[in-house]
């Protein structure tokens, strides 16, 4: 007997009606939508979400038929929609969480408003959005929808059903206005960083009173100060709180957290953030200020704060991958003439560290021990470089009483340096090095910098070209005073700024 005809346009309707059922219930469309448990699928050995995921959706199910209730038992005012607000530690699957969100609404409320941003364009691009487009392509329906870099939309109406990646600008907060409709979804990711002024928009979509609104901000929280703060006190009243502690999460490694735990101590600031998803002691834990940075990269200065300086050669050393090797000057408050380098060897990076000698005739060279660094220095000092200086990052500090190591002296220096007039190249790398590594504190409270390799596992870069810039600060260095510029006459220049270059003395 032949097979029967599959009925494609029976299915297609009792997937629809499957589907509309879960208007009201995240959980269960989260259950339903995606292949747990199923061999060959990337959630084959997985059984659902995680228990603290479970209770999010759960609650928002709750929420929506019967209202809310906080932690002591207390109702949530809700009449300017649901806000949720979750901080917590890192790597529990907050944007798996996103996505789900966004899937289960886009599938279920007809025409919605809609945003999702984060704290950066490359924190939305790169890991917002992409996690997003993964559980897209494991979603159960996603024929209805196309997916793209910048939008999710509704194939059957492309016009008002969809949902953006906006990236988050104070000078365009208007594109979070405007969500005046019956449904609306907005999700900030890493919301502790996202400036008031989008928060303020925000709240105009949560005004109408008819129909279902949520506005669900998720992050590490990184300041003890801002709106994402206030949701967890002055606002508590408006907001469904959650803290997630990353040792709580069946996803994360819980060695890896180990380590953290054992490096900074249980309750320093690194492991209340990074970990336990409480606030910080200290404030901000961004080690050098952004805006130091970009007034550093625009700053012009005058030539005297340089022109009879010693000159100092930063050298930051990497081999092979993803690192690269760096090589700076910086003279006073200059720092100037940046080269970077991927995939050398040691003698290809000491040639070019003895043609900068020979070009620059620098005071001191400071060079970064690490990696391959021992071995460049080797190569110098036996070319003759006798003014090269070894780095080990690990060393003690000069101060011990402030500092946990040398590498965090060294940028505990240039933090200030910045802060009191430096000037750098307006080279993006380099101002993403200077503001990436958070720091904490030790059990005897000195200043230690967030390790390498922590800031890759969050989807930071190892700040290369920021460590040669704070290699330059290493030790003290006295001008070696020569002939030729004792009789060299006055600079009728009398301001300069060097990211057009340095003039040479």
């Amino acid at each position: 007997m032949a097979q029967a005809a599959i009925n494609y346009q029976k299915l297609e309707e009792e997937l629809q009606e499957r589907i509309t059922a879960f208007h009201d219930d995240p959980y269960g469309f989260v259950m339903f939508a995606y292949p747990w448990g199923e061999p060959g699928t990337l959630l084959e050995k997985e059984t659902g979400p995680d228990v603290w995921q479970t209770k999010v959706l759960k609650d928002i199910a709750h929420g929506i038929k019967y209202g809310w209730v906080d932690n002591d038992g207390v109702k949530v005012d809700c009449s300017t929609g649901i806000r949720i607000a979750v901080r917590s530690g890192h790597g529990i699957g907050k944007t798996a969480l996103m996505a789900w969100l966004d899937h289960w609404f886009m599938s279920t409320h007809p025409n919605p408003g809609m945003r999702t941003t984060a704290n950066t364009k490359d924190q939305l691009t790169t890991t917002t959005w992409r996690e997003m487009a993964k559980w897209h392509d494991l979603l159960i329906n996603k024929h209805w929808f196309t997916w793209t870099a910048t939008k999710f939309t509704m194939n059957a109406r492309p016009a008002t059903w969809f949902s953006p990646a906006i990236p988050q600008s104070e000078n365009n907060a208007q594109a979070f206005a405007g969500l005046h409709e019956k449904f609306v979804l907005v999700k900030y990711d890493e919301a502790s960083e996202i400036p008031d002024v989008i928060w303020e928009v925000s709240e105009g979509s949560m005004t109408d009173k008819d129909g279902l609104k949520i506005w669900i901000v998720f992050g590490n929280p990184t300041q003890n100060t801002g709106r994402f703060t206030e949701c967890f006190k002055r606002f508590r009243h408006m907001w469904i709180c959650y803290q997630v502690d990353a040792r709580d999460s069946n996803r994360t490694d819980k060695e890896l957290i180990q380590q953290w735990v054992d490096a900074y101590g249980e309750d320093s600031d690194f492991v209340r953030v990074r970990v336990k998803g409480m606030e910080p002691r200290a404030g901000i834990l961004q080690f050098i200020p952004s805006d130091y940075v970009e007034a550093a990269a625009g700053r012009v200065i005058h030539i005297s704060s340089y022109v009879n300086m010693p000159k100092i050669l930063g050298v930051d050393c990497a081999r092979f991958g993803d690192d690269q090797s760096a090589i700076i000057t910086r003279q006073g408050l200059a720092a100037y003439n940046l080269k970077k380098y991927r995939n050398l060897d040691s003698i290809t990076l000491a040639g070019y560290v003895a043609q900068e000698i020979k070009e620059q005739k620098p005071d001191a060279v400071f060079l970064d021990m690490g990696n391959i660094g021992a071995a460049v220095y080797d190569l110098l000092i036996s070319w003759g470089h006798k003014q090269v200086t070894g780095v080990w990052f690990g060393a003690a500090p000069d101060d011990s009483s402030i500092y946990f190591n040398k590498r965090v002296e060294m940028w505990g220096r240039m933090k200030d340096w910045l802060r009191d007039g430096g000037c750098i190249p307006d080279d993006r790398e380099l101002k993403d090095d200077l503001v990436g590594p958070m720091y904490g504190f030790t059990s005897k409270e000195q200043f230690q910098l967030e390790k390498k390799e922590d800031m890759k596992k969050r989807g930071v870069a190892s700040p290369d070209p920021g460590d040669s810039l704070a290699v330059t600060f290493a030790y003290p260095v006295v001008k070696q005073v020569r002939q030729d510029f004792r009789r060299q006459q006055p600079q009728a220049i009398t301001q300069y700024n060097p990211l057009h270059g340095i003039p040479s003395r």
